[in-house]
């Protein structure tokens, strides 16, 4: 049995092995940002294409190796990645801590939900831009194949109860479910929900209970 082989078999049973225990591996997603086509030319430069530092966990999404600089009225955050490809509309998810470094309260919001959110300034090395909204906290959430949907008896919407064990251990509650052929299974909480329950990434989390069915999710 060749590498390739042997690696494909070790991640099957290690999926069935958390599809039966209903385990899913925690990411702490730090702050970053996704800018439309036309926010990179404003930002780096008129047809310019993001480069890929490292690929992510999510297939054909990458972290791209520019990064740029957040401003609000009171202050301002360095080094902010970008996360390719670029997409549709800008977003910029940050914890709500960032929100009181920056001076402003980015709502909690599912992915794609962006309408009345925070406004922010966003400087690259070309240029600088000021989006009107577009700025929120990312509410928690697990990205799940339509296969580990299917073993999790679940649906794209539901709500989920997640618990992970520890020494600070939790019970995450109104944590959604988003469903696609593209997804690869993993929940995603921000930096302040990790550090506050002693998280790492990798980290296994429990579905417990279904709070709720079909509830609207955003992008």
């Amino acid at each position: 049995m060749d590498k390739e082989s042997i690696r494909e078999l070790v991640e099957k049973i290690v999926k069935n092995t958390l599809q039966s225990a209903k385990q899913v591996p925690i990411a702490a997603s730090n702050r970053h940002i996704h800018l439309s086509p036309e926010h990179v030319e404003r930002l780096f430069g008129k047809g310019y294409q993001l480069n890929k530092l490292k690929a992510l966990s999510q297939p054909n999404q990458f972290a791209a190796k520019e990064t740029v600089t957040l401003i609000g009225p009171k202050g301002k955050i360095e080094n902010v990645r970008v996360l390719g490809p670029a997409r549709g509309s800008t977003q910029v998810e940050v914890s709500l801590f960032d929100g009181f470094t920056l001076g402003v309260k980015p709502p909690i919001r599912n992915s794609g939900d962006i309408k009345g959110s925070e406004s922010i300034t966003i400087q690259g090395p070309r240029g600088q831009i000021t989006i009107e909204e577009g700025l929120i906290c990312a509410a928690r959430h697990i990205h799940m194949h339509t296969v580990d949907a299917e073993a999790f008896a679940v649906s794209d919407g539901d709500r989920v109860q997640v618990k992970v064990a520890g020494a600070r251990g939790i019970i995450f509650s109104n944590v959604l479910i988003r469903v696609s052929p593209k997804y690869k299974l993993e929940m995603h909480i921000d930096l302040d929900e990790a550090n506050a329950a002693n998280i790492k990434n990798g980290q296994l989390g429990e579905i417990v209970a279904v709070e709720s069915r079909n509830k609207v999710s955003g992008e």
